[in-house]
């Protein structure tokens, strides 16, 4: 079972990637350096480090579907 406290809601605009909301520091709509053809790597397994522009946190990101992103940590509480 995947834990919900690690994924993140993203968006996908063109061919760019963004986050509705920053999990570190609430800024809105967070574009991140992330494509769209970056997506098909990490859910095929590979890792990918994510930096958030917004606050500089950083996290790994493990898996990903059409609308979440796996993170290797707690992102998010219930």
């Amino acid at each position: 079972m995947i834990p919900f406290e690690n994924t993140l809601p993203y968006e996908t605009i063109g061919r760019d990637v963004y986050l509705v909301e920053c999990p570190y520091c609430g800024e809105r709509n967070v574009h991140l350096a992330l494509k769209t053809n970056d997506l098909q790597p990490i859910r095929e397994g590979r890792k990918k480090l994510i930096v958030f522009p917004c606050c500089r946190e950083k996290i790994t990101a493990v898996d990903a579907d059409r609308d979440y992103l796996l993170a290797d940590r707690i992102v998010r509480r219930r």
